[in-house]
Formats: C-alpha cells, structure tokens, sequence
C-alpha cells in the first residue's frame, strides 16, 4: 500500500508531454487490460475506449480541445465514448458473453436479464447517456493506477468539444458519445507541474465518521 501511495504522490496531470517518448507495446497491453477489468454497473460497460495514433486525426482534434498540447505531443491519446441509448440489444450481447465465459445456459440467465431490461431500456435516453458517462470515470480511475504503476503520465480532459469529437471520428454515427479524453506519455523536463507540491483537502476535513 506505500507503494500504491507513493505512486499517487507521483502522478499528476501532466501539462507538457516528451513528444519523443512512446508507451511499449507490452506496457500499452497493460492499460488496456486494466481498463478492460474496471468495475462497472451491472458488468455492462457501456463504452467504447478509442486509442488515438493517427497524427492527422490528433492534429484535428486539437482545436476541439481547447488548443491544449497534450492532444498531439503525448504517445497515446485516449477516447472514452459512453452508448447513448442502451437497448435490449446491448444487455442480450452482455449475457451471451456471460454464459460463454461462465458456462451457463442462456436461458439461466434470463431472470437477471429481463431485470437489468427492466431498470435500464424504459428510461429517458438522456438519463442513459448520463448514467454511461459516468461508468467511463470508472475504467479512468483503473487506467490512472495503473498508469502510476508503470510510471506512466496521464492527463484526464473534459476540456474538449464533445460534438466535435463525435463528428470528426463517427462517433454519432454509432450510437457513441465522446465522454472523456485522456492523453498519455511521459512528462517533459521543462513541465514545471511536476514540481508543483499536491494541494488536496485536509484528511479530517474531506471525511466524517457518522
């Protein structure tokens, strides 16, 4: 747990990245998986995670992010796309997968389906495209320790223009919504963040025994 601390005290939202330092294949490996095995609602994960190489399309999306530089000079930069509208569709292609990974009958698992059915598919779309973007601040708080842990910089963003982003990779086009950005890499020399001290609320003011 030290470790775990010391890794946190490490990290921060780096402003500058060493555009000439790349993520490995293996590390890259890494993240993925960490946000592949992130918590979720129900199991459902209802994202989308699109790892932005192309230079050309980081170089259009720099100017829906706010101009910030992270976009292009960062080794990786990643898209967290929430589904706007869950369907039964959705909740059918989770349940094949639990029956394939766990060995169940579909037909075993149709009680949890029509319940999940229940909750989810009735509501408005929009109180659905805001419960999904909440589940991708979850698969970031993973890809964030994870990333201290490999000694790897991450930037979370909202500062970008979401319609933009979904226009200029067809997001819209799939149902998806561009729900958070984070760019990856190792910090520059000449990112004075770093030195900054962390400035965070008090322990016994940020928490209450009840």
């Amino acid at each position: 747990m030290n470790t775990f601390l010391e890794n946190q005290n490490w990290r921060y939202a780096t402003k500058k990245f060493d555009a000439s330092k790349k993520i490995s294949a293996q590390d890259l490996e890494t993240l993925k998986e960490a946000i592949q095995l992130s918590t979720s609602s129900y199991g459902l994960q209802p994202y989308k995670v699109l790892i932005i190489e192309n230079p050309e399309i980081r170089t259009q999306l720099q100017p829906v992010s706010w101009g910030q530089s992270q976009i292009v000079e960062a080794s990786h930069l990643f898209v967290f796309a929430n589904i706007i509208d869950v369907q039964d569709n959705h909740i059918d292609n989770y349940m094949s997968n639990m029956a394939q990974t766990r060995g169940l009958a579909i037909e075993d698992l149709k009680g949890y389906s029509d319940f999940m059915k229940s909750k989810i598919t009735p509501l408005p779309t929009d109180i659905k495209a805001t419960w999904t973007s909440k589940q991708t601040y979850l698969a970031l708080g993973n890809l964030l320790n994870a990333a201290a842990e490999l000694k790897i910089d991450v930037t979370p963003m909202e500062g970008f223009e979401p319609e933009k982003y979904n226009e200029i990779l067809g997001l819209d086009k799939l149902g998806l919504n561009a729900s958070l950005v984070a760019t990856l890499g190792y910090r520059h020399e000449e990112d004075a963040t770093q030195h900054y001290p962390k400035v965070r609320k008090p322990i016994d003011e940020l928490f209450e025994t009840i």
